[in-house]
C-alpha cells in the first residue's frame, strides 16, 4: 500500500518480485484498510490480504447455489479475489488485510520490527494482534505450542507462524 501526504494512492500485488500488479481498485473494498492517515510524506506498508473462513463458506454456499466451482481454500480466494478485474466481486467477498512491514521505516529512525508495527498501526494500520516479542529461542518455541493450540480457533487460516528477529 502506497500513501502520499496521508492520502491511499496505490495498492499493488508482490507479482513476481520485481513487478507487480496495480489491485489498488479492489483494496479499496477492503474497510480496514485506511484511505487517509495522519502522515506527511511517502509511506509504504506490506502485508496481506486474506478472507477469513466466514467469508469463504458464504462464497461457497453462493457458489454451489449458482453451479459455480467451489473455491479450495481462503488463500486461493483471497489471491483470485484480489487480482480479479471486476472490483465489485472483491468487495463481495469481504476480504480483509493484516500489515506486516514498513517499508521506509529506517527513514524515521525505527530499527526494530516490534516498533515499526507500533507505529504502523498507530496511523490506523491493521496488524495481526497475534504477535508477541520473544526473548530467546525457549520463548518461541513455547509460543509455537500455544499457536498451534489456538490456530483451529481463528477466523483465518494460517500456513505457519513466521518468526522475526526485532533487531
Amino acid at each position: 500500500l502506497e500513501y502520499k501526504n496521508g492520502s491511499f494512492v496505490r495498492g499493488s500485488t508482490r507479482g513476481d518480485g520485481e513487478t507487480g500488479e496495480d489491485v489498488t481498485a479492489n483494496l479499496l473494498t477492503i474497510k480496514s484498510i485506511p484511505k487517509t492517515i495522519n502522515f506527511l510524506g511517502e509511506l509504504e506498508v506490506r502485508g496481506e490480504v486474506y478472507m477469513p473462513k466466514a467469508s469463504l463458506e458464504e462464497c461457497n454456499k453462493k457458489n454451489e447455489l449458482e453451479g459455480k466451482p467451489l473455491f479450495a481454500n481462503c488463500r486461493n480466494a483471497a489471491a483470485g479475489s484480489i487480482r480479479n478485474l471486476d472490483s465489485s466481486i472483491a468487495a463481495s467477498r469481504k476480504l480483509d488485510i493484516f500489515l506486516y512491514y514498513f517499508v521506509n521505516a529506517d527513514e524515521f529512525g525505527i530499527t526494530k520490527h516490534s516498533e515499526s508495527l507500533e507505529f504502523i498501526e498507530k496511523l490506523g494500520f491493521r496488524t495481526n494482534k497475534e504477535r508477541r516479542l520473544c526473548s530467546g529461542i525457549e520463548e518461541v518455541i513455547k509460543y509455537i505450542d500455544e499457536y498451534a493450540a489456538k490456530r483451529p480457533s481463528l477466523d483465518y487460516d494460517i500456513d505457519g507462524i513466521v518468526i522475526k528477529v526485532d533487531d
